[in-house]
């Protein structure tokens, strides 16, 4: 009986009552006599209301709870209920001539009064099934939108944890790069801390970003190689995930700091193609050593792959090759203006 409240609570029954009403048209319908008699109202109201007790109470106390033996055995009670109403009470009252004297078996009687029952029943059925479906939609949504939330998050932790460590290497050694690697850091983190928090943001303050995370890094090779970073200017207000690119490029200064002790050279390119399509190209050279390959399997990489998943579903295209000591990174993404 809860579930009859709680369903004509809301918007069900109005749908539940038109569909009554264009199938009693249907079923009492005669071309030979268009009038609509009484007998058949309330046949129609009897077999309404079987309907009603079968969706409504049955259906969610046992159908939906597997309990199919309890369910077959109300179901066979049910209809011999209305197999005594039918042939005892409304024919005796309706016609208690001929047809009214005449009982049928329980066989035909059932087969002319269940088609009506069975599809009363399925739209109840079907109204669950579409609501069912919408609940697992809204599900998938919001476990998409924790699951991007919870990686987000990580990747704070993540880039303080390398970027401190640096910069306590530098404050032990006394060195006077140590206000500007400080800057470079604060500047960093204002972003990642209050710029970021959308799902989308401006693709200029987010190359912006990459400037600075770049310049940051940057100091940490001083010259033992060469950094060239190439952005066009952008001339559309486009808009992308946050901290996406950059782990690549933080991959790609771990790389060659991890391996080599000079003739690093790390080549950042962005660019804008025809269709709104971005494309990012991040190499570093390397000396393939067992550090290396820890870091190729860091937990910064496995992030940006989730996160393109739940974001870019087949609107982008990553490749990560590494030939001839080079590390390269070929991403494109479809961006949204």
């Amino acid at each position: 009986m809860r579930h009859f409240m709680k369903g004509w609570k809301n918007k069900e029954w109005i749908y539940q009552i038109v569909f009554f009403v264009v199938l009693f048209i249907v079923y009492s319908f005669d071309k030979h006599d268009p009038e609509i008699e009484f007998y058949k109202v309330v046949f129609f109201i009897h077999y309404v209301f079987v309907s009603l007790f079968i969706s409504y109470v049955l259906v969610p106390s046992f159908f939906y709870k597997k309990k199919y033996l309890k369910l077959a055995v109300s179901l066979i009670l049910v209809f011999m209920f209305v197999y005594f109403v039918e042939e005892f009470v409304l024919e005796k009252i309706f016609f208690p001539g001929r047809r009214g004297q005449h009982i049928s078996s329980v066989f035909y009687t059932l087969i002319d009064i269940m088609p009506i029952i069975i599809i009363m029943i399925s739209f109840k059925l079907g109204w669950d099934a579409n609501k069912k479906q919408k609940e697992v939609e809204q599900l998938h949504i919001s476990v998409q939108e924790s699951e991007l939330r919870f990686l987000k998050s990580q990747i704070n932790p993540h880039f303080l944890f390398n970027n401190l460590n640096n910069l306590y290497s530098y404050a032990i050694e006394n060195s006077p790069k140590t206000p500007s690697i400080i800057l470079e850091l604060s500047s960093v983190l204002r972003y990642m801390l209050y710029d970021c928090k959308e799902d989308l943001v401006s693709l200029e303050k987010e190359i912006k970003h990459l400037e600075n995370f770049v310049k940051l890094n940057e100091l940490q090779i001083e010259e033992r190689g060469n950094v060239n970073f190439d952005v066009p200017g952008i001339t559309k207000n486009y808009q992308i995930a946050p901290l996406i690119l950059v782990v690549f490029i933080e991959n790609a200064f771990k790389h060659s700091n991890a391996s080599q002790s000079d003739n690093i050279t790390i080549d950042i390119k962005i660019d804008i193609e025809e269709n709104d399509k971005l494309t990012f190209i991040c190499e570093n050279s390397f000396l393939p050593n067992a550090n290396n390959q820890n870091i190729s399997k860091g937990i910064g990489l496995k992030n940006v792959k989730k996160r393109l998943n739940l974001l870019y579903p087949r609107k982008h295209y990553l490749v990560i090759e590494e030939e001839n000591n080079r590390y390269k990174v070929l991403l494109s993404l479809y961006l949204n203006t």
